[in-house]
């Protein structure tokens, strides 16, 4: 994925994000906003490699380590939930079909993973 693309996603992302919850700047203060830009890079990332590899197995348990490591941060598997929605939201229109179709389907199926967390 090209580096302007995957800043204006993850600059959608973190924004809708601190706007829903403006109490992460309480909790999490200026590093956290931070965390979360890298997160979102490294989601992306994920999301890349699973897609080059075609194996959609890879994001799983990249969200499956991530919801462990996260949530012994007390960043709850909602916030990794919305977050995934929000990528979901965003992705849509910047990349190629068929990118942007393997992403969504392991967004996807990490989503209906993250339900057994809550």
């Amino acid at each position: 994925m090209e580096r302007h693309l995957k800043d204006t996603i993850v600059d959608e992302v973190v924004r809708e994000i601190y706007e829903a919850y403006p109490s992460l700047w309480e909790r999490f203060g200026d590093n956290g906003h931070q965390r979360t830009v890298e997160d979102n890079h490294h989601h992306l990332d994920h999301l890349e490699t699973a897609f080059l590899m075609d194996d959609s197995r890879f994001f799983m348990d990249y969200t499956i380590w991530l919801n462990e490591i996260l949530t012994s941060r007390n960043v709850g598997t909602e916030l990794i939930i919305d977050n995934f929605e929000r990528l979901q939201k965003h992705i849509p229109g910047k990349l190629d079909s068929l990118r942007e179709h393997s992403y969504l389907q392991y967004l996807q199926l990490s989503l209906h993973s993250l339900q057994n967390f809550k």
